[in-house]
């Protein structure tokens, strides 16, 4: 009886199962590492704004507090969106006639609102709450990233779940003085670990992991 299958049809069977295995593999970390990235994630990309606000100039340049147009942080789940008026409050007398703010101006005097794109853009079936992180000592910056040093604003964490249970299972790393909160060029102390782990038991932070926290 005829041979059917050649002296290296062992070695062949041998190499396309290891050859299939190894592409799956490949596979498997190239979706793994698209899912990471900014293309999926819209991490570190600009949005477009009806008004292009650079919170470089406003929040680094001048040094006007997080609070003064975002007035809910402290006391809501959301920062809250500055009314038009409080634009106005400068610039009904700053760059009163510039062109580039006539959005601004005709959104003032017809009492509409500017529909602004929001960046950090949390999915429906995730539930965050602001004032509960600040009152925690989580810095905005910690979050959003060097706002007094973006010109244009972008989303500067993936917002992924892993991302935020880093933070939630090891918020000693993370936490600061809460009198540090809306300090935009606070820097850890080499001692963080330390601090953190005092400020976690003053704070009486809880490493919250359970889905229903978030996902309610």
């Amino acid at each position: 009886m005829p041979q059917i299958f050649s002296r290296n049809a062992n070695s062949y069977a041998r190499a396309s199962i290891i050859g299939g295995v190894a592409l799956l593999g490949a596979l498997y970390g190239a979706a793994d590492r698209l899912s990471r990235s900014t293309y999926v994630t819209r991490a570190e990309v600009v949005i477009d704004q009806p008004v292009q606000f650079s919170h470089q100039h406003h929040a680094g340049g001048i040094g006007i507090d997080c609070r003064y147009c975002h007035t809910t942080v402290e006391r809501a789940a959301s920062a809250g969106i500055p009314p038009v008026k409080t634009c106005m409050n400068c610039h009904a007398q700053i760059w009163a006639q510039s062109p580039y703010l006539e959005p601004v101006r005709e959104a003032f005097r017809t009492n509409q609102p500017i529909r602004w794109t929001r960046v950090h853009d949390l999915p429906d079936f995730a539930y965050f709450n602001h004032s509960v992180h600040v009152k925690k000592g989580m810095g905005c910056a910690t979050c959003h990233g060097r706002v007094d040093r973006m010109p244009l604003m972008w989303q500067n964490a993936s917002l992924q779940m892993e991302w935020c249970l880093d933070c939630h299972r090891n918020p000693a790393k993370y936490v600061r003085p809460r009198e540090a909160v809306f300090e935009m060029d606070y820097q850890p102390p080499p001692n963080q670990l330390e601090l953190g782990a005092r400020l976690v038991k003053e704070y009486q932070i809880q490493s919250l992991t359970n889905c229903s926290i978030c996902h309610r």
